[in-house]
């Protein structure tokens, strides 16, 4: 596939504008030229795929697609807004930089959850998750336009929308957890802003997803400076009440002994490494007490997650060799700890899937090379699963000496 991809593309590009042509002069939704159209994308999207582990293709592809990406986030693409979505993913997480003709496609996604396409904010959490976490220091540094602020007023309206349904703004603290996680030590002025919108959606928050997905916020926060988010909540006159509830959520569990929240292995990370970067804190910012329920929440969490991921290993070898998801499992994988466990309705499966290219790009991620990441990707990432799993397994054996 790899010699003709490029060639490929060119032709389905080509045939795309063609049909496009013919559907708008049809002037009819199920008209064959609309449907020909999604399938040219469709296929633009395989091949994308199929030459994923040879990054330098991308480059020579992007002229190409660059004018149906641009063209069909508007209005104008809201028939295969979902394809062309797909295909900015790979563009945006496989190609070696992201160019800045790629940037260019930032205000039109921000543009397009503005105005009408809040039904696909999971599908636009992809690419700006590779934007954030794949060029972080354009996204920090560029100033026309200002990234930073124009996410901050996107996230901001979903967030405080209360015509929006829980699992419609569930995209959104995603992406706080992906700013704090990437940009660690060079946002302090965004940690108030982001928590201040969080602590004030949950107090809204009715699914149990949502308010885990919220609290972790928190945890990414405390990760991301423990001494500033702890002052910035009792600023906001509510670090106790998050606390108690946080032990609270961790400690529900079903009458079978199963966990209520947070039952990912994802989920476990996060709330770890939040709550053990308390425990850097001064004596007089962390009381004994305090630090008594840290000890022992963080303990119980390493030791779940610990024998979570033992199990998921454990279970390895009985998968089937052909299926297509050996060795990419990914947390939303997991039957014991999927959202719909986490409180997504059965008749929520459109929401299923519109997870669908999220769960391409950490399939992607499990392929992918340490070589292959941008070199602005920093230490202090732990999007990296097997840094943090490293980070958080040294904590087991010094936790243990806990136990009495």
């Amino acid at each position: 596939m790899a010699p003709y991809a490029v060639g490929l593309c060119q032709n389905l590009a080509a045939a795309f504008w063609k049909c496009m042509n013919t559907a708008e002069a049809e002037d009819e939704a199920d008209d064959p030229g609309a449907l020909a159209a999604v399938g040219c994308l469709r296929a633009i999207s395989t091949i994308l795929e199929s030459v994923s582990r040879l990054p330098h293709l991308f480059a020579h592809v992007e002229p190409t697609l660059l004018p149906i990406m641009r063209r069909m986030l508007t209005t104008d693409g809201q028939e295969v807004f979902e394809e062309v979505l797909e295909i900015v993913s790979y563009m945006t997480f496989f190609s070696p930089t992201i160019s800045m003709d790629m940037w260019s496609l930032w205000p039109l996604l921000m543009e397009a959850l503005a105005e009408w396409a809040i039904d696909f904010f999971p599908n636009i959490l992809v690419p700006l998750d590779n934007y954030i976490s794949r060029s972080t220091v354009h996204y920090l540094t560029c100033k026309e336009p200002d990234y930073q602020q124009s996410l901050w007023i996107m996230l901001s309206n979903v967030m405080s929308d209360k015509n929006l349904e829980d699992n419609d703004i569930e995209p959104a603290p995603k992406l706080i957890a992906v700013v704090l996680q990437n940009c660690r030590g060079q946002v302090d002025l965004w940690v108030e802003p982001y928590l201040r919108i969080t602590v004030e959606r949950l107090h809204r928050a009715e699914r149990p997803f949502l308010k885990c997905l919220l609290m972790q916020v928190v945890a990414d926060a405390l990760y991301y400076n423990p001494s500033l988010t702890l002052n910035i909540l009792q600023k906001l006159g509510v670090a106790t009440e998050i606390f108690n509830l946080w032990f609270q959520m961790l400690q529900q569990t079903k009458k079978n002994g199963v966990r209520v929240n947070f039952r990912r292995e994802n989920d476990k990370k996060v709330c770890c490494l939040g709550l053990t970067s308390l425990l850097s804190l001064p004596v007089d910012q962390l009381p004994g007490e305090a630090l008594e329920r840290v000890f022992k929440a963080t303990l119980d969490l390493l030791v779940a997650y610990k024998d979570q991921v033992a199990e998921a290993e454990k279970e390895e070898p009985e998968e089937d060799d052909d299926d297509m998801n050996d060795g990419l499992q990914t947390d939303d994988d997991d039957d014991d700890g999927s959202d719909k466990e986490m409180g997504v309705d059965d008749e929520d499966g459109d929401e299923a899937d519109s997870l669908r290219l999220q769960k391409l790009a950490a399939q992607a991620k499990a392929f992918r090379s340490a070589d292959d990441y941008d070199d602005d990707d920093s230490d202090d990432d732990f999007s990296d699963d097997e840094d943090l799993q490293s980070l958080l397994m040294k904590w087991i054996p010094l936790f243990s000496l806990w136990i009495l």
